[in-house]
């Protein structure tokens, strides 16, 4: 059982962002440690809670990494060789003409193009929230 802590926090804010956060609470009818606690969770870095077990090492070494290369990451694409297997087993798969092996590497392929996505889909939020520009310089 996942037994959720909280922890107290002073912060020094200035004015002008508290006076943005009270109009923020103000106008939304909402308590004003809701309308932080939303925009410390909006500014967060992303987390990799949710994905499954198999790719979080692989999200968690992302937070090590530095801009450069979260940009070479996310302006990777998905090999052309890749590609092109993954349509022709489809396609092999549609026409019901696919066997055992062929099902099986088109399972491979479908996990290997979801983690990479997952990944560069990490790397720019990370980007983001370390306020880089998107896309990529």
């Amino acid at each position: 059982m996942c037994v959720a802590m909280s922890m107290t926090v002073t912060l020094n804010l200035p004015d002008s962002l508290y006076q943005r956060l009270v109009s923020a609470a103000n106008a939304t009818h909402r308590p004003l440690e809701e309308v932080l606690m939303r925009a410390i969770r909006a500014g967060s870095p992303p987390a990799w809670d949710d994905v499954p077990e198999e790719v979080r090492a692989d999200l968690a070494a992302l937070d090590q990494w530095d801009d450069a290369a979260l940009y070479q990451l996310v302006r990777q694409q998905w090999s052309a060789t890749n590609v092109a297997r993954y349509d022709e087993l489809l396609e092999r798969k549609a026409d019901g003409i696919s066997g055992t092996d062929e099902q099986a590497e088109l399972e491979r392929l479908r996990d290997e193009h979801d983690r990479w996505v997952l990944r560069k889909a990490h790397a720019t939020a990370l980007l983001r929230w370390r306020g880089r520009m998107m896309p990529p310089p």
